[in-house]
Formats: C-alpha cells, sequence, structure tokens
C-alpha cells in the first residue's frame, strides 16, 4: 500500500507562486506515474497534470500550460507542482495520484491511478 500526502498548499494572490509536494511512501517510487488533479467547488475533478514513470514525459491541461511545471526526485520519492502566475479559477483542493506503471505516456485519467492523498487546498484571492 502506498501513501501519498500533500503539502505547500495555502492562500495565494492572483499573479502569485506555490509549490505542492507530494511525499510517496513507496519502495520503489521511481516505477510510479504520478499526476496532479483538482477539484474546486461545485466541479467535478480534473486533470492538471502527469509525469510518466521515468520522468521523461510530462503533459498538462490546456488550462494550466505554460503556468505549471511538474516534476519528480526519486531520491526523496517526491513529485512537486510548481504553480506560477496564479488566477482565482486555480482555486481548487488539489490531489496528487501515483500509478506503478511503465507507461509512456502520463495518464491523464482518474482511473489510471491507484493511490491518492488527500488533497490539500488551494485559493487565489486578493
Amino acid at each position: 500500500q502506498v501513501q501519498l500526502e500533500e503539502s505547500g498548499g495555502g492562500l495565494v494572490q492572483p499573479g502569485g507562486s506555490l509549490r505542492l509536494s507530494c511525499a510517496a511512501s513507496a519502495h520503489s517510487f521511481s516505477d510510479y506515474a504520478v499526476g496532479w488533479f483538482r477539484q474546486a467547488p461545485g466541479k467535478e475533478r480534473e486533470f492538471v497534470a502527469g509525469l510518466n514513470w521515468s520522468g521523461a514525459t510530462r503533459s498538462y491541461a490546456d488550462s494550466v500550460k505554460g503556468r505549471f511545471t511538474v516534476s519528480r526526485d526519486n531520491t526523496k520519492n517526491a513529485n512537486y507542482l510548481q504553480m506560477n502566475s496564479l488566477r482565482p479559477e486555480d482555486t481548487a483542493i488539489y490531489y496528487c495520484a501515483a500509478s506503478q506503471t511503465h507507461t509512456i505516456l502520463p495518464i491523464p485519467r482518474e482511473g489510471g491511478y491507484n493511490y491518492w492523498g488527500q488533497g490539500l487546498q488551494v485559493t487565489v484571492s486578493l
């Protein structure tokens, strides 16, 4: 069983930055694809960014391309979501997810992940 724990959320002004971290308890975290999702009030959870197991390929939702960057550090069993130029519409609960798979491409679907963090709040407001 893999446990994921997010950190780094909070309140930030529009145009600001936050870096979310996701720490994993996995034994061989380098074998896991990782993803970030978010759920805004009254909306369904949506894909934000993903990174394949090797870190060679990344994918992003159109709404965050050019502003968010996903990365990983397998030596620390962690992955990160750097969020820049934040907008009020980025306000949501953010979740990290992981799946032990060696797909070439990141997984943009919720159903592709079997491990999830509990989520943390990101609020972008004046």
